[in-house]
């Protein structure tokens, strides 16, 4: 019989032309739940630069923007709570991502509330619409974060960047970067939603966005959905920006979230998502989001976090 080919065990590390900076957001203003300040923090405990490093990639650590305190803030229109210290934020935010990208690295940015998100993903999409193209956006969540003021039941700004992205209300968060609307339905896709509210579920199902539930994920699997999204979201675009909030996950492995939602994404589950998103190349900004160590056992939702990060930009089982 022939001999068998030889095979080159490698190590398990990965090479990219980009370098990873790392961007903590302290913001603590969004949500009902105090907590998800000290996320970068929590993330960083977890090792996340040097396990980056590990992997093979240029890391720096741009360190924290700091948001102020309710303590020290008025929550102002009760509709859309602290909604001018987060938008204040949210553009100190977009301009720091957006020298990020400009300098050719991808902003891996460190949550705090998914709010954060209205500054991240401007920036990404600002770097694309100066060329004359467009990013896509895969919102990985328990939740749509498509409430307005005029829908939403609690007032919550975290429970609206992805409307505002859409060039919806706020228009404090749509306005980040003096231009709107950020992002396309028809590139915009939802994965693990199974928490609307019901005024919610109509402004989803009205908005062209694409939406896997939790539901289609049991009856499709987890491979077909974030294949079928990488697909909607990269039509015509230049890449995609990917915010992950944390609570996604079950809370068997990520009980340290701020809207904590039975029913989520397993470990490999969620490992599939970044690991397939990882072989498209298509990456150009992450978000982790929503991490709350004071929910937390022994830091475990942010050491999932950095695992899944690892995921993303490159990490592979063999």
């Amino acid at each position: 019989m022939p001999s068998s080919p030889v095979r080159q065990v490698l190590p398990d590390k990965v090479q990219t032309v980009r370098p990873i900076h790392i961007i903590g957001v302290s913001l603590d203003l969004g949500g009902n739940r105090r907590g998800v300040d000290m996320g970068p923090s929590a993330f960083r405990i977890a090792g996340l630069g040097e396990r980056l490093t590990a992997l093979g990639l240029t890391v720096m650590d741009e360190g924290d923007l700091v948001a102020p305190i309710p303590e020290v803030k008025a929550a102002g229109d009760p509709q859309k709570k602290y909604v001018r210290e987060i938008a204040r934020v949210c553009e100190r935010l977009y301009k720091t991502s957006l020298g990020v990208i400009e300098k050719g690295a991808i902003p891996v940015v460190l949550g705090g509330d998914h709010s954060l998100a209205a500054g991240s993903v401007a920036a990404t999409v600002d770097h694309a619409r100066q060329g004359g193209g467009r990013i896509g956006a895969i919102w990985v969540d328990a939740h749509a974060d498509m409430n307005t003021p005029t829908s939403t039941g609690s007032g919550n700004v975290h429970g609206m960047p992805l409307a505002a992205l859409l060039g919806q209300e706020p228009a404090e968060l749509a306005g980040i970067g003096g231009f709107s609307p950020k992002l396309r339905p028809d590139n915009t896709v939802l994965i693990g939603v199974r928490n609307l509210d019901e005024r919610e579920k109509v402004i989803v199902r009205n908005s062209g966005v694409r939406v896997f539930t939790m539901k289609d994920i049991d009856r499709g699997g987890i491979a077909s959905a974030i294949e079928q999204a990488l697909v909607f979201a990269s039509e015509g675009t230049s890449g995609v920006h990917v915010s992950f909030d944390l609570d996604v996950c079950d809370p068997t492995i990520a009980p340290g979230v701020g809207t904590p939602v039975k029913g989520g994404l397993d470990y490999r589950e969620a490992h599939m998502v970044m690991e397939v998103i990882a072989d498209s190349g298509l990456l150009r900004a992450l978000d982790l989001v929503e991490v709350n160590p004071i929910l937390d056992d022994r830091n475990m939702t942010a050491t999932l976090g950095v695992e899944l990060a690892l995921s993303a930009l490159g990490q592979k089982i063999l």
